[in-house]
């Protein structure tokens, strides 16, 4: 569910976001999902065949206990990456749906840029809109952003981790709109209300 919290995703691009999962354990995984009502299945008529899987409105409703679920991982089950360890932190900002809550005033969009210097210098975007309280994301680079939010994968850990260090990060554009909404993503809710009170200090 969180990795098709961003929009419809064909089932090859989830794999790809599913490291370690089976191909039979992923299709039989979203086969009874369907049967569920929590996704719908649309296919295509090309060749190679190609099917699209997406969130039902009774699965968004639980965007919000998995933005709990995150936030109680980070509380009790954080700890620094390994050497080796692979870190996704699209994992973190598909939760911003269920996981950020954004004034009512706020409106706009702020894209988050992730660079991976391991893998040659790509980027990820991940762009969140906010308008009356609610979050939504898509994956994929902005034109026109009221803020932007850049960064490495090794700057983005430190924000994300216990310490909140976002020293490294560069925020260009409307900084009110991108600091609510990094304090949302900030998993812990009082590393989050320091966040506010800095800001207002």
């Amino acid at each position: 569910m969180r990795d098709l919290a961003a929009g419809p995703r064909r089932f090859v691009e989830l794999q790809r976001v599913l490291p370690g999962i089976s191909t039979e354990q992923l299709r039989s995984r979203l086969n009874r999902m369907v049967a569920d009502g929590m996704l719908t299945r649309k296919r295509y008529r090309e060749v190679p065949p190609r099917v699209d899987y997406e969130l039902t409105d009774r699965a968004r409703e639980l965007m919000p206990i998995l933005g709990e679920l995150a936030r109680w991982g980070y509380e009790w089950a954080w700890s620094s990456p390994r050497e080796q360890e692979r870190v996704d932190l699209g994992a973190i900002f598909r939760l911003a749906p269920g996981l950020v809550r954004a004034s009512p005033s706020s409106v706009g969009t702020v894209e988050f840029i992730v660079t991976d210097r391991k893998q040659g210098g790509g980027a990820a975007s991940y762009v969140l809109a906010a308008c009356d309280g609610q979050v939504s994301i898509e994956e994929h680079p902005a034109p026109n952003p009221d803020a932007r939010v850049e960064g490495t994968l090794e700057a983005w850990i430190h924000a994300f981790s216990p310490e909140g260090d976002r020293g490294e990060l560069e925020i260009t554009g409307n900084e009110t709109l991108a600091t609510e909404l990094l304090d949302g993503l900030a998993l812990s809710e009082t590393r989050a209300g320091a966040s506010h009170a800095t800001a207002a200090a």
